[in-house]
């Protein structure tokens, strides 16, 4: 008989401190109902203290929660009333302070009220799993383990999840696929070592970085101009990041390796600096309390200055020789000038890789069951592109090797402990392998997990060394790949930068779409990896700015509405009108949106069904195949608008014509005007989802389309979508020749609403064209409301209004600005 399937019907966390309470939000965001305990209020409400919490999670940035709304759905508790409810919860995850004899009350206090087939896992960032388990009774212990959630939780991609001596082996399994599949995460089986893997590697890497600057007299902000982008890390680098954080917890971080590695040959180095010590005496705690290493003086950034303990205007840079050396693409090579030059800044980057080098393979065996675990923890829990030995194979390891046991027998790196034996061994080039990650322990490579849960990820995130190979060419342009995984089922992929979609592009989903009917029983849009696509793009080459693509951690540390904005007033590049407009040639930019109409509608009437699988940013043209495509399934983390109106044109790829035969469903018969001022303030203000919830709550996605939490399961779940309406005996939606308009009067209603905004001097003449257009359009046209026309009749006026508002001059002076400066005018 099979084991009982884990089912968690209701979860609770202690503790709704920073972390507590984000995790609570993230069992919302994925549909988990949830408790949220903290201590009694003294005063007033009882529940005063965990409600004061709730409230806070609609203040922070990134939001923790897919949408406002989701804080309701926290059932706030405290521990003098509410313990009994414990016993209706299947997983119990403690988030209270770190300190061990607190925890241990805890546990003490509420272990008569857990359920007896409950998991409880403590979220400690790195106290010992087997110390905590001896708090609870003897029969409990089988079902408590560690699960290091990361900050902020809803956006990194890593827990940890740690098992005590007694953790009984079936119970880590449930917990995993709950994990990656439910909460979309991904998980690393860590071993019960101070502060786990993540934390131990990369707190150390930062104590290194502190070290060196401070070693090579290199400032705050020049260290973060080094260790961002550059090298594949965050772009809040190290002591943004340390801000970002909280100064107190990598100083509690830092502290605990202190206490419990008194043995590590580095364990000189496991000290909190003078300067960090004194900002926390000062309550200057980092981004939580408004200053830290920086402060935010008026519009300026300013640093700590350690020498005056005040703080001075951040003016610090990157030297651009070695700036050059960080863009040379070969990674050998960049390493060899590293190492090589005598520059500090070079010396700096070099020593901060070496030890960290160093440490992973003098630890990797202590810390970890493989190098892959290792490196997916860094990558995961702190944002870098590569982890560290992933890095250290792609520049060569054993020259990498030879030039670390060089350094340590030279006293120059921060430990004068050899390499492992394993390091150096004859033929050895690397850790990673198409057959598994080494494991010194058990002298092998080992194979991923063979957990259920990761079938359903075709194509799980790869590492240096390991072979990926995406299927099947059906066949294959310069623009797109249309591909299939040995099944029946056809995929097709974009092959421009950011994805977007030009001529080239639509061609090769037009023949995508007719391959499909041909011999296959559907077809997926799915990008390799994100975004899905910033939208339209009529220029066969493109510029610098279109690969700025953000990175995971950059993406959630800056505003999503902005920053998608940003991407889209850039799409003067993306849209291409700039060469056509000098060269007169407007009537070739109306083919290409005709062109893309055309693509549109084939994506809906297709004779097999069609599924968008969205990640990332979804824009544009991007957001227009989403919402003509039969089924969208998107990731919670999909940034999905129409944004057109940022450069002063309007959606012409059927956009506008979508949210105006919605709206004419929704309003079931009845006036459509207040339906459709929705949709119209959507378009007209480029709203941007915050999240693909947010996105639906907007209207670019259907109740009918499906979120999932982890984007490595995407392509699974779409297959599954798309085979499912297959199986249904999948027919085209009918051609709608009798839409009801919201016609003349509602677009009157509209102007008079934006005519306001006008006189107010809260938008420009031009913008008041641009929403008129953008009415006109969403409302059929200057005819009777409730008049009856097709979806070409939208389509036409959609083709007619954005050619009008391209012909503009201020649309051309918006569109010349952004491509001189990278910045919108308002005009």
């Amino acid at each position: 008989m099979s084991r009982r399937p884990f089912i968690v019907r209701r979860a609770a966390v202690l503790g709704a401190g920073v972390m507590g309470a984000q995790i609570a939000a993230h069992l919302t965001n994925a549909n988990v109902p949830v408790l949220l305990y903290e201590l009694p209020a003294k005063e007033g409400d009882s529940n005063g203290n965990v409600l004061k919490a709730i409230d806070n999670l609609r203040k922070l940035e990134p939001s923790p929660l897919a949408v406002p709304s989701r804080a309701a759905q926290i059932q706030p508790a405290n521990y003098e009333q509410h313990l009994d409810l414990l016993k209706e919860c299947d997983l119990v995850i403690e988030a209270i302070s770190e300190r061990l004899d607190w925890k241990a009350d805890l546990y003490r206090k509420v272990a008569p009220h857990i359920g007896e087939h409950a998991i409880f896992a403590s979220n400690t960032s790195g106290l010992s799993i087997n110390t905590l388990a001896e708090s609870f009774p003897a029969q409990m212990r089988r079902r408590f383990c560690g699960v290091h959630f990361f900050n902020p939780p809803r956006y990194m991609h890593l827990v940890e999840l740690i098992p005590a001596l007694s953790t009984e082996p079936a119970l880590l399994e449930d917990l995993e696929e709950f994990l990656v599949t439910t909460l979309g995460k991904g998980v690393i089986r860590a071993k019960d070592t101070p502060n786990f893997i993540a934390n131990r590697v990369g707190v150390f890497s930062l104590l290194a970085t502190v070290y060196h600057a401070q070693r090579l007299g290199i400032g705050f902000e020049t260290v973060d101009a080094l260790t961002g982008a550059l090298i594949g890390r965050p772009k809040s680098a190290t002591f943004r990041t340390a801000d970002v954080v909280g100064l107190d917890t990598f100083a509690h971080v830092v502290n605990t390796m202190k206490e419990t590695l008194p043995s590590d040959p580095w364990y000189p180095y496991y000290d909190v600096p003078a300067w960090l010590k004194t900002l926390i005496a000062e309550g200057a705690l980092g981004q939580k309390t408004r200053r830290g290493v920086y402060q935010k003086v008026g519009k300026d950034i300013h640093v700590l200055d350690t020498a005056t303990g005040g703080y001075r205007p951040s003016d610090g840079r990157a030297d651009e020789k070695v700036v050059e050396i960080l863009k040379n693409k070969d990674i050998a090579e960049r390493f060899e000038q590293l190492h090589a030059s005598d520059a500090p800044q070079a010396q700096f980057l070099w020593s901060i890789y070496r030890d960290a080098f160093h440490y992973c393979a003098v630890h990797l065996a202590e810390i970890a069951h493989n190098a892959r675990d290792l490196d997916f923890a860094i990558r995961w829990g702190f944002g870098w592109d590569r982890g560290p030995l992933e890095i250290w194979q792609a520049a060569g390891w054993q020259r990498i090797a030879g030039w670390i046991a060089a350094d340590v027998a030279a006293g120059k790196a921060m430990a004068a402990v050899s390499l492992p034996a394993w390091v150096t061994e004859p033929g050895r080039t690397g850790v990673h392998a198409p057959q598994g990650s080494y494991s010194p322990a058990a002298n092998a490579y080992e194979p991923r997990s063979a957990l259920p849960v990761y079938r359903r990820q075709p194509f799980p995130p790869t590492l240096v060394g390991e072979e990926v190979r995406y299927g099947e060419t059906i066949f294959e342009t310069d623009a797109v790949r249309c591909w299939h995984t040995g099944d029946d089922i056809a995929i097709v992929s974009f092959k421009s930068k950011m994805h977007a979609i030009g001529g080239d592009v639509l061609e090769g989903v037009q023949r995508a779409i007719s391959e499909a009917e041909r011999n296959y029983l559907g077809l997926v849009v799915w990008q390799t990896e994100p975004p899905f696509s910033v939208g339209a793009n009529l220029k066969k080459t493109q510029t610098s700015a279109e690969k700025r693509q953000p990175s995971a951690f950059g993406k959630l540390v800056r505003n999503v509405r902005r920053e998608a904005e940003s991407l889209a007033l850039k799409a003067a590049r993306q849209l291409g009108v700039a060469d056509q407009l000098m060269a007169g040639r407007l009537a070739e930019v109306e083919q290409l949106v005709e062109q893309f109409q055309e693509t549109t509608q084939a994506l809906k009437f297709s004779m097999i069904p069609t599924v968008a699988a969205v990640d990332g940013l979804a824009l544009g043209g991007g957001c227009e195949f989403i919402m003509h495509a039969d089924r969208a399934v998107a990731t919670l983390e999909s940034y999905i608008g129409l944004v057109e109106v940022g450069v002063g044109l309007l959606p012409a790829g059927g956009g506008c014509k979508e949210f105006a035969m919605r709206a004419a469903v929704e309003a079931k018969g009845g006036d459509i005007g207040p339906f459709i001022q929705r949709y119209f303030k959507a378009v007209a203000m480029a709203q941007v989802g915050r999240s693909a919830e947010h996105a639906r709550e907007i209207g670019y996605l259907r109740p009918t389309d499906t979120i999932v939490m982890n984007r490595y399961e995407l392509l699974h779940v779409a297959k599954a979508q798309l085979r499912a309406l297959a199986e249904a005996g999948y027919r085209p939606p009918l051609k709608q020749n009798a839409i009801p308009v919201a016609g003349r009067n509602a677009i009157g209603t509209i102007r008079a609403f934006i005519v306001n905004m006008l006189a107010g001097g809260h938008i420009s003449e031009h913008d008041y064209l641009i929403g008129s257009k953008v009415a006109e359009v969403m409302c059929g046209g200057d005819i009777e409301g409730g008049s009856l026309v097709d979806e070409q009749w939208f389509l036409e006026i959609e083709r007619r209004h954005f050619m009008a508002l391209l012909a503009t001059e201020k649309t051309q002076a918006r569109i010349e600005h952004m491509l001189k400066n990278g910045k919108p005018l308002r005009n």
